[in-house]
């Protein structure tokens, strides 16, 4: 038995871990990262972890039996929207080093390929401020990017009405859930000019209005072309690594 049963390490028991890893035939690990915040009045707070853990599990199947993806990180550095109730954040410390150690994890076990599938905006400066001294202290080939860096101008402009990507639960992240997770967005009820918000900064809660309208713009077809472009450009990129 030298292949793992499933690309999300979770759903493995620990014989079918080992015994890929000491056959040699898995080589590589992703570790999505996301947050548990604010997404707009329609959907789900949990959309970036989901997205990140949707776009790693589709690219880890490309490349089975070699990769596999390590439970996410689910809270991320989310200060800046903690006006939303119900919003999580971690200090940048505190998620640097928890990601650190879910790394490091893997490197003991003998993976020496990990890439670091990110799905929220927040989480980009912390974790590239720290990537250098990662690599240095693991000794490993450690990589870092947000799964939308797969996106070109021509891409967004074909695909987004809005021209905005990724925009915060915008038209490209409505998009992407209706296409993926359509259960995540409920626009039942919704009446974003009776909400009772109390966004302090003058610029955020423009952009919170705007991104609502855009939101409406969101079809399955454009979130399935979208996700099918990030899906082939991680795969490339841990397919690279191994």
């Amino acid at each position: 038995m030298s292949e793992i049963k499933s690309v999300l390490l979770w759903e493995n028991q620990r014989r079918y871990i080992r015994e890929a890893i000491d056959a040699g035939t898995l080589k590589g690990a992703i570790i999505p990262t996301g947050s548990t915040e604010q997404h707009n009045e329609h959907l789900a707070m949990y959309h970036d972890t989901q997205s990140a853990v949707y776009v790693s599990k589709l690219a880890a199947e490309k490349l089975f039996p070699q990769v596999i993806v390590t439970t996410p990180l689910a809270i991320g550095v989310s200060e800046h929207w903690m006006d939303h109730k119900g919003t999580l954040t971690l200090r940048a410390e505190v998620f640097g080093e928890v990601l650190y150690d879910v790394a490091d994890s893997m490197r003991r076990h003998g993976i020496e390929n990990i890439l670091i599938v990110n799905g929220h905006a927040g989480n980009s400066g912390p974790v590239t401020e720290r990537l250098a001294g990662f690599r240095e202290k693991l000794g490993i080939n450690l990589e870092y990017h947000s799964y939308w860096e797969a996106y070109n101008e021509e891409l967004v402009k074909e695909q987004m009405e809005s021209g905005v990507c990724p925009g915060h639960a915008a038209e490209f992240e409505t998009a992407f859930a209706l296409a993926a997770f359509a259960e995540n967005v409920d626009w039942n009820g919704v009446d974003y000019d009776s909400a009772k918000l109390t966004i302090s900064d003058a610029g955020q809660a423009k952009s919170d209005r705007e991104y609502h309208h855009q939101a409406k713009l969101a079809t399955v077809e454009k979130g399935q072309a979208m996700i099918d472009v990030a899906v082939d450009w991680v795969a490339e990129k841990m397919q690279a690594m191994l």
